[in-house]
């Protein structure tokens, strides 16, 4: 802001954001909500102007809405991506003015000081606003004061524009909600026979600040540029990419690698200043016919050490056709993660960072997700003691605690002869004839009631660990309520 020049905010209201972009995706004819389920009850979240004119309003039951429109049309709320769309907004915004802020959870905020004689003045800067606002589908109120708290006003109340120094003038017709207070204590206001903003400002200060506290008389001062409010921007997501643009084409793999590296120097800083780490890397290789060649890199782990990534660049570079050369560089982290410092240990150190890189080596070539870890599981069901995970998101639990000892070759139940309780002293599996020298056990397993497996709904299983003369050490059960024998693991 220069010195001297008269502040002018601007505020933007988007009354129907989420189901104006919700209709932008899909776009439908008739009455359309979307409903958000709150207390056990879906509502009403947002609406599109035919709803509103057949008596929807927002908050009422779906239920309700659905009686009144029997031809309303609905889909559940997406409250996350109704904040991301507002933050691209807001990139778009500083179209007009360099200082953007967020206004709540439908709007923005412009401080537009400086900036309006570009578009032919401040009128024809909001028609350019609610031009483009309209095309793209979205339902805008504006409002432009010399104070954030008019603005507001004006863009809920009013849409309009107040003059320099004229933010009385402009308020004093507009309801005591337009200073951004509670329900309530406008409500209380009401009631006292102070409906406008202009009754308020001409009320006695000290009865009313008593009464109702000292925000009361903040909002009015803010509104009228007694109190200074400020506009605070957002500041943009920091951008983890670098390039580089080379006087002469080059060709060879080193030349290639001996650029990654600058690139990688420079990348690393930047995550280290923001205490992240790099989970996927993309090496953009410009050629000078203009193509464009891409190696991709997908971390077992997020890292920021230059050293340790060069090296897994190697074969994605070996695969590049660099025609007649490639005259630019370029190195994004595509996929960031929080890394930040911490005490390490020497000892543990080297052997985890080699095999982080194994995975990393390994996965470039048949994928991440394909390198699977053993981690143990809270369940005293055999098949249900372990589960499987890619090694790359996964940390290895332990240790393995077995109360008795379990099977290393673990299959699907295979029955054998026999009925009586004991283990037979013969038998036959897989084609081989099998008698018992020792057996241990038996080892009672009741199934999850909680869990349905039909693999267990023979009840419970009284597990043997069973050596045979022929060498084999064999895990078998017996099934007491349908008397019958399986084996289901071989020990090691």
């Amino acid at each position: 802001m220069f010195d001297g020049m008269q502040r002018r905010v601007a505020s933007m209201w988007l009354p129907r954001l989420p189901s104006d972009r919700a209709l932008r995706l899909r776009p439908v004819d008739g009455p359309f909500v979307l409903t958000l389920k709150e207390s056990n009850a879906e509502r009403v979240y947002c609406l599109n102007a035919e709803a509103e004119r057949q008596g929807l309003s927002k908050g009422m039951p779906y239920s309700d809405a659905r009686a009144y429109c029997p031809d309303l049309q609905s889909r559940a709320a997406d409250r996350v991506g109704d904040a991301g769309f507002l933050h691209v907004l807001r990139r778009w915004a500083t179209r007009y003015c360099p200082w953007v802020g967020l206004e709540g959870d439908d709007g923005l905020v412009l401080d537009i000081t400086g900036a309006a004689h570009l578009y032919g003045g401040e009128a024809m800067m909001l028609s350019d606003m609610r031009q483009r606002l309209s095309r793209a589908g979205l339902t805008a109120q504006i409002g432009l004061a010399d104070t954030r708290g008019a603005a507001w006003g004006l863009a809920h109340f009013g849409e309009g524009l107040a003059a320099p120094g004229q933010a009385l003038a402009a308020l004093g017709a507009l309801p005591i909600a337009a200073l951004r207070l509670e329900d309530k204590t406008a409500t209380a206001l009401m009631r006292l026979g102070l409906r406008t903003v202009s009754d308020l400002a001409g009320s006695p200060r000290a009865p009313l600040a008593r009464r109702f506290g000292p925000e009361l008389m903040m909002r009015l001062d803010q509104a009228l540029g007694r109190q200074p409010e400020q506009v605070t921007p957002l500041a943009d997501p920091p951008h983890y990419g670098v390039r580089i643009t080379l006087p002469e084409p080059i060709g060879l793999q080193g030349d290639v690698m001996a650029g990654a590296s600058r690139l990688l120097k420079a990348l690393c800083a930047k995550l280290k200043a923001q205490d992240v780490g790099a989970r996927v890397l993309c090496l953009t290789l410009r050629r000078v016919d203009q193509e464009a060649q891409t190696v991709e890199l997908r971390l077992a782990r997020p890292l920021r050490d230059p050293q340790r990534i060069l090296p897994l660049f190697e074969r994605g570079v070996a695969d590049v056709d660099a025609g007649f050369g490639i005259d630019q560089m370029r190195l994004e982290a595509v996929q960031v993660l929080p890394l930040p410092a911490q005490q390490i240990s020497t000892v543990t150190l080297s052997c985890k960072d080699q095999l982080d890189d194994l995975i990393s080596r390994v996965g470039t070539r048949i994928g991440l997700e394909n390198i699977q870890r053993v981690l143990p599981a809270d369940s005293h069901i055999p098949e249900r003691s372990f589960l499987t995970a890619p090694a790359a998101y996964s940390e290895p639990e332990g240790p393995w605690v077995a109360l008795r000892p379990r099977p290393l070759n673990l299959f699907p139940p295979e029955p054998i002869a026999g009925t009586a309780s004991q283990p037979p002293r013969q038998f036959r599996w897989r084609r081989m004839s099998l008698s018992t020298a020792r057996a241990t056990g038996p080892e009672r397993i009741t199934p999850e009631w909680w869990l349905v497996d039909d693999n267990w709904r023979s009840g419970v299983r009284d597990y043997w660990h069973v050596e045979t003369r022929q060498g084999r050490r064999l895990w078998l059960y017996f099934t007491p309520q349908n008397p019958g024998w399986f084996v289901q693991g071989e020990f090691a």
